[in-house]
């Protein structure tokens, strides 16, 4: 068993503090014993023992009580004052006491007991000021809600958000008459199952496509209908980002009833058809009429080629009406196009789960179709072919015929009669979607469907879909960030900067990258980069960002700094709309660049071609670091936003917007160190700018 060596530090500071007195007693005891012994032995008289045992006793007694005398001293004024001054700063830590400590506890430790009652002042100021901010945020963020909830509530459209597994999350009263449920007394609530107001073939369709298109930004348009078929519902379907453990994303639906709608377009349908019919009839009897007499007999010749080119005419009219029609009512329900490579892995996916395969191929096509109507009437017809002829190996191609894509479905087998073709159009196509047959799809899309023999045996089912156009890269995604600042609504406004309070001004803060440094000499901005700043606060999402042509060669030597070469700016605007557009950005805003007369310097000379001037108010981040850090300090970005710690990734460097962002966030750390030099107002802050203007030209 190893023993473990004796500490000290289980016990408290007074006991320890007593043992060392006590220690230190024993050995000047000790020590005077001995010195009293080797003073006897040394003067070797027997008859002076009792003098020094005399002495012994009475300085053994003295050196004692001296020493416990100084203990108590110690113990009363730094010991136990220690202590207490442990005992409360603890309190003060962990027990959230407020009241203020007695400096006299402690008033000979020196300057401990003055740094105690800073420290826990300053702690006591924190708490007070975090729980103020808390109060604050909180009362904010519930006014934010409230806004928020009254805008939720008006917005024209429904707006549902789900959970992964299809559960209510949010609802607003738009949603509510929508899904038809509140009239039933069936309301909807939270984490209740959409599918109990919805059907969910359409749905969980869009939400697998999405899931699988693994593209944060896409979109899926869809019809579905209320539980009961009483509604239809143009929807719009976006994922919301997937949380670390979430098997699937959730996601925002927006609703919009277009019962009537489809109602107003069934019933123009029907009357164009009505109409079409009861003249198509008369003009095909008066057609064979004139037919059969004998022409020039029966009337005279002007009446007889007088009807007759009316009957031709009218003939015309009526199968151009009918072409019309047919080429229109395609275009008659707005669809989303459609990739041809969704809607065969759609297909797909609907075939496997069943034990058949199907073998596509890829076409750079968009189609205009509802991906799901059309995937499940596929579905059908094959599952059909595969029971009826036992076929378990299908292909579908795709080939484009002017303005259609014929989908061509494929097999080795007997062929498909047409009257079995068309029981199978008249069937439900899904159990969700009961009021859905094929007839209705093909309608819809203004087609039709027909089995088609092929050579060496083979069989195919041919189906034409409108084509909206061919594929191409997926566009740069639109950013859809909601920006709102609430506090901008009682915002008080300024009319003179001078005497503006910093935190009320608007700033942009740029960058440029050049072919050079001599804007004198020829050289040319080729990117121009900003952000803004609103009520003290960097806006994510009001970003200016593009290259710019220079007219002229970029040098290697500055595309080995910013990395821009000439190929990039090809195509690129040159420096008069891309001068407009971001004198457009900056307008009502203070300008905040870092060694702003470089880059004010190409900018103003372009002003006659851009056709405006850039008389913003302008900071310069050299001079206000300055200011904060003195002149003695360097003041490159590099130098300031380390002295910050802001971090500007190697990748950004010397990018226009790497280093507007950086000299974004340094501003805003500078803005509170303005603050507490007392500098509040913008027109203080130039003041005492001036004052440095040894460093960098003046430019307001």
């Amino acid at each position: 068993m190893t023993m473990k060596p004796f500490a000290l530090s289980h016990l408290s500071l007074r006991l320890r503090v007593f043992l060392f007195f006590a220690g230190l007693a024993i050995g000047a005891v000790v020590l005077l014993g001995l010195g009293l012994m080797l003073g006897y032995r040394r003067l070797g008289s027997p008859e002076t023992l009792n003098a020094f045992v005399q002495g012994g006793i009475i300085g053994s007694f003295g050196v004692v009580g001296l020493t416990a005398a100084v203990w108590y001293l110690f113990d009363v004024n730094v010991s136990k004052p220690i202590d207490q001054l442990a005992g409360a700063l603890r309190a003060r830590a962990h027990a959230d006491v407020a009241a203020v400590l007695d400096p006299n506890v402690a008033r000979y430790l020196g300057d401990l007991a003055p740094a105690a009652q800073a420290t826990t002042l300053s702690l006591s100021e924190t708490r007070n000021a975090l729980a103020e901010a808390v109060a604050r945020e909180t009362t904010r963020l519930s006014a934010e809600k409230d806004k928020l909830v009254a805008l939720l509530s008006d917005v024209p459209v429904g707006v549902l958000l789900c959970s992964g597994d299809h559960q209510l999350v949010f609802y607003n009263g738009m949603a509510v008459d929508l899904i038809g449920a509140a009239a039933k007394g069936i309301l909807p609530g939270l984490d209740r199952n959409l599918f109990d107001y919805l059907r969910e073939g359409p749905i969980r369709h869009a939400h697998h496509r999405l899931i699988e298109a693994e593209d944060p930004d896409a979109a899926s348009d869809l019809l579905c209908s209320t539980r009961d078929g009483s509604e239809m519902l143009a929807a719009r379907m976006r994922l919301l980002p997937n949380q670390a453990g979430d098997t699937a994303p959730g996601y925002v639906l927006t609703l919009r009833d277009v019962t009537a709608d489809l109602a107003v377009h069934a019933a123009r349908e029907a009357l164009l058809s009505e109409m079409l019919d009861r003249v198509r009839r008369p003009a095909a009897n008066l057609r064979a009429l004139l037919a059969v007499l004998p022409e020039g007999i029966a009337s005279p010749p002007a009446m007889d080629a007088a009807l007759r080119q009316e009957a031709d005419d009218l003939s015309k009219v009526v199968t151009e009406l009918a072409k019309r029609l047919e080429e229109g009512r395609a275009e008659a329900i707005p669809r989303a196009p459609l990739r041809v490579a969704d809607l065969t892995d759609g297909l797909r996916a609907r075939l496997e789960a069943k034990g058949l395969t199907l073998a596509t191929e890829d076409a750079p096509l968009l189609l205009r179709c509802d991906g799901f109507e059309v995937v499940v009437l596929l579905a059908h017809v094959t599952l059909g072919i595969a029971v009826l002829h036992s076929v378990q190996q299908f292909s579908l191609t795709i080939e484009e015929d002017g303005t259609d894509a014929m989908l061509r479905l494929t097999w080795a087998g007997p062929a498909l009669r047409v009257g079995q073709l068309e029981t199978w159009l008249d069937a439900p196509l899904d159990e969700d979607a009961p009021g859905l047959t094929g007839r209705h799809v093909l309608m819809g899309h203004g087609t039709e469907v027909w089995p088609e023999a092929l050579a060496d045996g083979w069989q195919s089912v041919c189906l034409p879909l409108r084509i909206t156009r061919h594929a191409g890269p997926r566009p740069k995604p639109i950013a859809r960030a909601v920006v709102y600042d609430f506090d901008l609504l009682g915002k008080a406004r300024n009319e003179k900067v001078a005497e503006a309070n910093l935190a009320d001004l608007i700033y942009v803060v740029f960058d440029t990258e050049t072919t050079g440094l001599l804007p004198g000499q020829g050289d040319e901005i080729v990117q121009i980069a900003a952000v803004r700043i609103v009520n003290g606060k960097r806006v994510e999402a009001e970003v200016f960002d593009t290259l710019v042509n220079p007219g002229r060669s970029i040098p290697a030597a500055s595309t080995a700094v910013h990395g821009i070469t000439e190929a990039m700016v090809q195509g690129a605007p040159d420096i008069a709309t891309a001068g407009r557009a971001f004198h457009k950005f900056a307008e009502g805003a203070v300008l905040i660049a870092h060694n702003a007369p470089f880059d004010m310097a190409f900018l103003r000379r372009h002003e006659p071609t851009i056709g405006a001037r850039f008389d913003n108010p302008i900071l310069d981040t050299v001079l206000l670091s300055a200011v904060i850090f003195g002149q003695h300090e360097e003041h490159s970005l590099d130098a300031l936003t380390h002295r910050l710690s802001i971090t500007i990734p190697e990748e950004a460097r010397h990018t226009a917007i790497g280093d507007s962002l950086a000299t974004a966030d340094a501003f805003l750390k500078l803005l509170p160190m303005l603050h507490g030099r007392g500098l509040t107002r913008f027109g203080a802050v130039l003041t005492e700018l001036r004052r440095h203007g040894r460093l960098l030209k003046d430019l307001n």
